[in-house]
């Protein structure tokens, strides 16, 4: 990914369709390779597909949980197990909601 378009994506919308590598979403999630391993190991970050070149690929779900997960590290400095229960648990809030609706 080139650097105008890394640079694009902080303010953009991204569609869920779009594909991103591990350093890809890395750079426009704002977390550190380490974390996200971290992250996808306990489940809070799945990838939708695997390059035998590039490894696996994420989509535009995976970098709104990504940002969340990093400003639940970041912020509140929950270790990666509580990340992945509390985006399950803001996901499942959120079905309720738009269900209730």
């Amino acid at each position: 990914m080139n650097e105008s378009r890394t640079a694009w994506l902080d303010c953009l919308i991204v569609e869920e369709q779009m594909e991103f590598t591990l350093l890809e979403l890395c750079r426009v999630s704002g977390a550190s390779e380490v974390q996200l391993v971290e992250w996808i190991e306990q489940g809070a970050i799945e990838s939708k597909s695997i390059s035998e070149a590039d490894g696996p690929h994420f989509d535009g779900v995976s970098l709104r949980r990504a940002r969340k997960a990093r400003r639940l590290a970041q912020d509140l400095e929950i270790n990666a197990a509580g990340i992945a229960l509390a985006l399950d648990l803001l996901d499942e809030i959120a079905a309720l909601r738009a269900r209730s609706i």
